[in-house]
């Protein structure tokens, strides 16, 4: 009788369970939400991370409610595919920060990047114009205007190294640097394919103002369970989860 008690209970405490399902990159955005599950469950709260491994899917998917948040890009990205999809996306709380990193598998040091190198960079706009300002940061070339995000390379105005610039989709970067020079790589991938940041040429200061973002729609800011979930992330468990799991690669940003 104690043990039909029992799964009764479960059985109710399960079905009262509200689920949330989060749309992230694999590394760290998934391995960061698969640590608040526990968390979450305690406030009753099922958890599902759905992975993926670009930027703009998690954000149509959230747009056409398979999702209720996600967590894989910074504002400045949110901003600009809000702009060109029509989306109507918010963020409501910073998370983390993932310095830009320029790496390469043939040179170690910025002196011994050839003339007329092959670079690739990030090809989503905001990635884009944020790798350029990098490699205007550590001289390789200059820009314009350096405090642009969404620069591009016709805003190139010295180019001393004639470097060929080859704009890709983030997530093939890392598997595309043994055929390059060099790259410009978002920290998630790099993470992902097994690179630590500490061993990048050069990348962002640690006070790069590009975190990472977690995003609902616009509308669902206040939803019971929302809230719950941003309380979740910018716990003292989360910040001590980064600052333990990633050494510094990862920066917390609250």
């Amino acid at each position: 009788m104690k043990k039909i008690i029992f799964i009764l209970l479960v059985s109710l405490s399960l079905a009262g369970a509200e689920t949330l399902k989060v749309g992230a990159t694999p590394v760290p955005h998934a391995q960061i939400l698969k640590f608040i599950v526990p968390i979450l469950k305690k406030e009753g709260i099922d958890l599902k991370v759905v992975e993926f491994t670009d930027y703009v899917t998690p954000n149509l998917a959230l747009a056409d409610k398979s999702l209720d948040a996600n967590f894989m890009q910074h504002q400045p990205y949110l901003d600009k595919i809000n702009k060109d999809r029509n989306l109507h996306l918010v963020s409501i709380a910073k998370i983390h920060v993932e310095p830009l990193g320029f790496y390469s598998k043939k040179f170690k040091s910025i002196d011994e990047i050839p003339n007329k190198a092959n670079i690739a960079i990030p090809n989503d706009p905001s990635n884009a114009g944020r790798a350029l300002i990098l490699l205007h940061n550590h001289g390789l070339i200059t820009l314009k205007d350096p405090t642009n995000l969404y620069a591009t390379e016709f805003d190139i105005i010295k180019n001393p190294k004639n470097i060929k610039i080859r704009p890709l989709e983030a997530a093939m970067l890392t598997k595309a640097l043994g055929d390059l020079d060099g790259a410009v790589i978002n920290t998630n991938y790099a993470l992902q394919a097994g690179l630590s940041p500490k061993n990048a040429i050069f990348s962002e200061g640690k006070d790069s103002p590009y975190a990472n973002v977690l995003v609902v729609r616009a509308g669902d800011e206040n939803k019971k369970s929302i809230l719950k979930l941003k309380e979740a992330f910018q716990s003292q468990k989360v910040k001590d989860f980064i600052i333990k799991t990633y050494q510094g690669e990862i920066v917390p940003a609250f």
